[in-house]
């Protein structure tokens, strides 16, 4: 399964929950082995994820969605880079209307500034918002209890700075080759989400944090199918 699911909007029975704005940072940085990342092994007892690799993130909060002043052309960068998800799509429930180029740009500050916090409070790690871009879009199926509409980034920290392992929700954060993290993932030693597993394939490609930071990548919304994910880990524990 190298490819992405195909979206599929099909809705199970009962209600869906609403997805809730989430970012999540894909650090990245070159070594003589190739592209590492920095990751983190969330513990057996979380309510999402449990046991899981996954990248430093979290939740949108209230308080994202003010006290930070972008550059208005960076804003309007991310804004387009995101205008197939719902910062792009979305609809005003005052007037009805669809997100306007201002719109946009606020949610789209309000998730990077959420992007940025949670680095900083899961890794102890400030990263500058010229330093950080969008690459990609999941929102978790409609047939799961928990579910989040995810920004990620790439992000390249200065030279220099360092994140360590600073969160409870964790048991370990390091530094770990893309590579390693796929070959152990196939041997069963480390477990993915489907979107870390498919991001860390299309990451792979490159050998280099330029290379991935200069290539050209649209941002396509993945919404997966009903039932993806426990078809996503009985065929990985298949191949074992």
């Amino acid at each position: 399964m190298n490819n992405p699911p195909s979206q599929d909007h099909t809705v199970g029975e009962g209600t869906i929950s609403e997805p809730r704005l989430a970012a999540s940072v894909i650090l990245l940085r070159d070594s003589p082995g190739g592209l590492e990342a920095f990751v983190q092994h969330r513990v057996s007892t979380m309510d999402f994820a449990a046991g899981m690799v996954v990248f430093p993130g979290g939740r949108v909060d209230a308080a994202d969605a003010s006290g930070w002043d972008y550059p208005a052309d960076l804003l309007q960068r991310h804004a387009a880079a995101w205008s197939s998800s719902s910062i792009g799509t979305g609809t005003d429930s005052d007037s009805g209307a669809g997100t306007n180029s201002a719109q946009a740009e606020t949610k789209a500050g309000t998730v990077l500034t959420a992007a940025i916090r949670e680095v900083q409070e899961e890794s102890g790690l400030s990263i500058s918002a010229a330093d950080v871009r969008p690459w990609a879009n999941w929102i978790t199926p409609t047939d799961m209890p928990k579910r989040f509409d995810t920004y990620f980034y790439l992000a390249k920290p200065s030279p220099g700075a360092e994140p360590r392992h600073q969160t409870t929700e964790a048991w370990q954060s390091l530094w770990m080759p893309v590579e390693g993290i796929l070959e152990a993932e196939a041997a069963g030693t480390l477990k993915l989400m489907p979107p870390t597993y498919y991001l860390l394939k299309e990451i792979a490609e490159f050998e280099t944090v330029d290379a991935v930071w200069s290539a050209e990548h649209a941002v396509v919304p993945v919404l997966a199918p009903v039932g993806s994910l426990a078809a996503f880990l009985k065929e990985r524990e298949s191949r074992r």
